[in-house]
């Protein structure tokens, strides 16, 4: 598969050196790496699929002329616009073309993810009672510096979008759920540099999740209880080591007997969101811009809750 790579950041980089040599042109206005300083100077008959890794705000209109030309998209998180309906443009061109269009959410590739996700669809948890997660990186002060990144509502839609996405992986109902901003704070940033969302549905767990640039060794944690013991993830691969530990609950009470599995490795992420994508590609299996859809409308909507309560952005 022939590749370009949009936008040549830190996840431009990323990507590219995973891509490899499939990557036929860089195209960035201002890398000094770049082959192109725009999309309109590579000729569309040069590459199959695009990466795109640039800023949100235009982001949409590179998605709608590469998929326009039935050219496959694996675009950079969070794929999010003022209004649905420019999401909805674009999930009816794709289905048009056959091109296929994936957000990447490296995430949902995390070994101890795919175990969580696992165990609770085979049952064997029973009932779910709670579900807490808290995602912290101790990127406030880079962000303070970046004029694009320091803005909106901050940490919510960065962090944020990952744990709503990983929530509906392991639970799709979660789509119907009624999620609320409970703390919103700007400890360093114009933005929102620490948020804690909760929804608490009838017809599923309780659910916290807590997101923050403000955690100086970066760390993620998850707990999950339910009616048949417990499920525990501790640190993520790339931050390793990592420790998955699903506990079988003793009735009436008492210390449970527990499995651990420790994962001491690099990142598998990268690589195997990649090679999913390529999948996906080989089968024309179509979009996935719905998941952004929903991603979008429940960001938005606790973004505003948000700037409600706890005051807009200077």
């Amino acid at each position: 598969m022939r590749v370009v790579i949009v936008g040549y950041g830190v996840q431009g980089r990323k990507r590219r050196a995973v891509a490899g040599d499939e990557v036929v042109a860089v195209i960035d206005p201002v890398a000094p790496e770049a082959t192109a300083k725009q999309l309109s100077d590579v000729p569309f008959h040069d590459f199959d699929a695009a990466v795109v890794c640039t800023p949100d705000d235009p982001k949409p209109a590179l998605l709608k002329t590469l998929l326009g030309a039935g050219k496959h998209v694996l675009v950079e998180k969070p794929l999010v616009a003022e209004d649905d309906a420019v999401l909805e443009e674009l999930a009816e061109i794709a289905a048009s073309t056959g091109a296929v269009c994936v957000t990447a959410y490296n995430h949902r590739f995390e070994p101890h993810y795919v175990r969580m996700r696992e165990l609770i669809h085979s049952g064997a948890l029973g009932r779910i009672y709670s579900v807490r997660m808290f995602y912290g990186n101790g990127t406030a002060r880079l962000v303070r510096e970046s004029a694009w990144r320091d803005q909106g509502a901050g940490v919510l839609p960065d962090l944020g979008s990952h744990l709503l996405d990983i929530l509906k992986v392991w639970f799709p109902v979660a789509e119907a759920w009624d999620f609320d901003v409970r703390l919103a704070r700007r400890h360093e940033n114009r933005s929102f540099d620490q948020v804690v969302v909760a929804a608490d549905p009838a017809d599923g767990p309780a659910v916290q999740l807590e997101m923050t640039m403000l955690s100086w060794r970066n760390h993620f944690t998850c707990d999950v209880f339910a009616e048949n013991g417990s499920a525990h993830i501790e640190s993520l691969c790339k931050w390793g080591p990592t420790t998955f530990t699903h506990r079988t609950r003793v009735l009436p009470s008492g210390r449970p007997p527990e499995e651990a599995v420790t994962l001491v490795q690099s990142d598998p992420t990268w690589e195997a969101e990649y090679a999913h994508f390529k999948e996906l590609c080989a089968a024309g299996r179509g979009s996935e811009i719905g998941n952004d859809i929903w991603l979008n409308r429940t960001l938005r909507r606790l973004a505003d809750a948000a700037f409600d309560r706890f005051g807009a952005p200077a």
